[in-house]
């Protein structure tokens, strides 16, 4: 696990973003943790969080004109993953969301800041079902832009109704890497380097259930 991967756990963890315990999900799956991103609610927790991408995005080495967050989570997300680029790595790059409906006065319209362009990075939280990143993709290229890749802060590694999971579904369909900042076996690393046995197992046996292959 690197120092980044080791930092967003910690700091998940500090502020609820995430959650060991009993958990049941949308699928009706009982889950052993739950992952929050709206829990980073203050401005030095998305300093930290803006970093953590920041770093995942460097050691990613992908080649990108501009990052794109969408509505709702994606905005804070891609404003201080802009943040950290610029200031971490001398990336000074432009960043545009959307709104969930067109504005119909002022500047109007459904996009905020800068013209989509060139290679485009998705920055978001988690991929459940995939519809926010099938939109998100279907945004860019009516733009006349590409998506590049996209970047979560959580990959679950988990099947969903079929064989695959969300994020490969997403990569087999779109053509594109889905990289993560954090994924399942990062946080059975970190238990097991913890000594958390009881939380540890509960974690082994829903990734034996449910994870992918």
């Amino acid at each position: 696990m690197l120092a980044y991967q080791r930092k967003f756990i910690d700091l998940a963890i500090a502020h609820n973003a995430l959650r060991f315990g009993e958990f049941t999900l949308k699928s009706g799956r009982v889950s052993p943790y739950f992952f929050n991103a709206g829990q980073f609610y203050t401005g030095s927790a998305l300093a930290e969080l803006g970093d953590c991408y920041g770093q995942a995005i460097m050691s990613a080495s992908i080649d990108i004109d501009i990052l794109f967050g969408p509505a709702y989570k994606g905005i804070p997300l891609v404003t201080s993953t802009a943040i950290a680029l610029a200031h971490q790595y001398h990336r000074d790059l432009p960043y545009c969301f959307n709104r969930k409906e067109a504005k119909d006065h002022g500047e109007g319209g459904a996009l905020v800041g800068a013209a989509l362009r060139g290679n485009v990075l998705i920055v978001d939280d988690v991929i459940t079902a995939g519809t926010a990143i099938t939109d998100a993709i279907n945004i860019i290229e009516n733009a006349g832009a590409r998506p590049a890749a996209v970047i979560i802060g959580f990959n679950r590694l988990e099947r969903g109704r079929h064989s695959l999971s969300a994020t490969e579904e997403i990569e087999q369909q779109f053509k594109i890497p889905v990289i993560s900042v954090i994924d399942l076996n990062d946080i059975v690393d970190y238990l097991t380097m913890s000594g958390e046995e009881e939380r540890l197992a509960t974690m082994l046996a829903y990734r034996a259930k449910y994870g992918v292959t």
